[in-house]
């Protein structure tokens, strides 16, 4: 499959398959009808701690004023920070944006793509983060470029996502792997999380669906023999916006009607915590999910807003979640 797919994978498929089956890179089929089976099982790392609230964290890309500002709001609120890579807006390295969130008071799980990262730097940056005692990485295949993001630049893909989680623990750090129930082949998915597992991945953080979609998906998981922790992403958007950027990616799934319920409101603010509340609350109902990953820009109103918004979520939910264990 390496050479065929335009991505490099050899675990396929990625989670950004479109709804009519191609590839996100080119018009074409994605080359893995089925999931990608791993030969022998590698043992996980387990977690210290599942977070019942892990929240992403959202900033100014090489900006510790408001990596500071951002990560003291959220602090209190959650349980760790997953920390996102993004193909058209790079940061500081992983291991030292985790050690600045370290000194901020927040647990961060930090996000390696193999997009722009060889087997070796993948390595080093693993090794320096488990030396800093970080909590888990999320390892993902990773977006490819589009056409007009930094042409300029090659893009490596030397490891897709499940290879780079078997290779986090074999260096003795957690490995957090992605699924995205939305993404065709839907009736495969939950095969596909089984793979992960196989392959070391010691939690999952699943992509935006449906709470009946979720639902389901956790039965078909339990049937594939998936057992690590599950953590399901609750979207949180108050704006036009945070909306789009949700509604835009290919294997995340929102409903139209609830997302115009929320922005047609008199205060879209409110609405849209008290409505991510509420799916929280339902996601964390289904048997299998540990966890809720507060996800999403929140609002365009800049990066201190946006952290209030997920805190106040945050909040919420956690008390919601103490009056009704």
């Amino acid at each position: 499959m390496t050479g065929s797919c335009p991505k490099h994978m050899v675990m396929g498929p990625c989670g950004g398959v479109r709804a009519d089956g191609r590839c996100e890179v080119v018009p074409e089929p994605c080359v893995f009808p089925a999931p990608a089976q791993w030969a022998e099982p590698v043992p996980a790392v387990p977690l210290r701690a599942v977070p019942l609230i892990l929240t992403d964290f959202s900033s100014e890309p090489y900006s510790v004023r408001m990596l500071t500002t951002v990560a003291r709001t959220l602090a209190p609120s959650c349980d760790a920070v997953l920390v996102g890579e993004h193909q058209d807006r790079p940061d500081f390295p992983p291991t030292l944006l985790a050690s600045m969130l370290q000194g901020a008071g927040v647990r961060p799980w930090m996000t390696l793509a193999c997009r722009d990262r060889n087997r070796i730097v993948l390595e080093e940056e693993l090794s320096g983060l488990c030396h800093l005692g970080v909590d888990a990485v999320l390892c993902v295949t990773g977006d490819a470029r589009a056409y007009d993001v930094r042409p300029d630049v090659t893009q490596v893909f030397d490891l897709d996502g499940p290879r780079l989680a078997a290779l986090a623990a074999s260096i003795g750090i957690s490995a957090a792997v992605p699924e995205a129930p939305a993404a065709p082949p839907r009736h495969l998915r939950a095969a596909r999380l089984a793979q992960k597992q196989r392959a070391g991945a010691a939690v999952a953080v699943l992509n935006h669906d449906t709470v009946a979609s979720v639902t389901a998906f956790m039965s078909d998981a339990v049937r594939a023999g998936v057992t690590i922790p599950v953590i399901a992403s609750v979207a949180v958007f108050t704006d036009e916006p945070s909306a789009a950027v949700l509604s835009g990616l290919p294997g995340l799934e929102l409903e139209p009607a609830a997302v115009r319920r929320v922005l047609d409101e008199p205060d879209p603010v409110e609405a849209g915590i008290a409505t991510a509340a509420r799916e929280a609350r339902a996601l964390l109902g289904i048997p299998g999910v540990a966890g809720v990953n507060i996800s999403g820009a929140a609002s365009a109103r800049g990066y201190e807003f946006a952290a209030q918004v997920k805190a106040e979520l945050a909040g919420r939910i956690r008390e919601e979640r103490e009056h009704d264990p």
